[in-house]
């Protein structure tokens, strides 16, 4: 029969008095020792559709996600986030007329951050706009391209950015990040034409 491990984790080790079977014993071993380690998987998808009947997570378990490079903890009855890899910024492509490098705060970046647990979104540099309509729009959606699916908020997330003074009656405006990965800035007005908006510091949570 076998029995467990002296560090007291319930690994079964296969003893000298069991029947000789070095399947069954390497099948007790590696029932033990998987679900303690840091399981590796493609996806969060791909975690549910492999951890269900008796595979089925156990608090305590971790694992890894290859796609957004994070480590997550089952804690009996979520997975929860622990910590994410290394996360590289990415520029994010200013729709026209926006351009890059605004009040030369460098390019305009995202990149995803792990906050005690909890993912979120930071953004830094800054945009610049040589010019406004005479009446101009109170909103402008500012990326060109979406952010990905990964880096969008469950719900809509609404933060104060600085702006220039120069041409405007206001310092700051509001950006809301959508869930749909666009980001639109509010505050525009015949009196409110900055130009340069900044984004260093900006953090949101997912």
């Amino acid at each position: 029969m076998t029995a467990p491990d002296k560090w007291g984790q319930s690994i079964q080790l296969w003893q000298m008095t069991d029947p000789p079977s070095i399947p069954d014993a390497i099948k007790a071993l590696a029932d033990g020792v998987i679900p303690r380690s840091v399981l590796r998987f493609a996806s969060a998808s791909t975690r549910g559709a492999t951890l269900t009947g008796d595979q089925a997570p156990v608090e305590g378990m971790l694992t890894w996600l290859n796609d957004v490079n994070r480590l997550d903890l089952w804690d009996g009855t979520a997975w929860t986030a622990v910590s994410t890899g290394q996360s590289t910024w990415k520029t994010i492509t200013p729709e026209s007329p926006w351009t890059q490098n605004g009040n030369s705060n460098g390019t305009f970046q995202y990149r995803l951050l792990n906050i005690s647990g909890e993912e979120s979104l930071q953004f830094r540099g800054g945009l610049g706009r040589s010019s406004y309509p005479s009446s101009p729009s109170g909103s402008y959606v500012i990326n060109n391209t979406a952010l990905p699916t990964a880096v969008r908020p469950s719900t809509l997330r609404t933060v104060l950015i600085p702006c220039s003074d120069t041409s405007s009656d206001r310092i700051a405006l509001k950006m809301d990040v959508r869930t749909d990965g666009y980001l639109e800035v509010f505050g525009f007005s015949s009196s409110v034409k900055p130009p340069w908006i900044g984004f260093n510091g900006v953090t949101v949570s997912l």
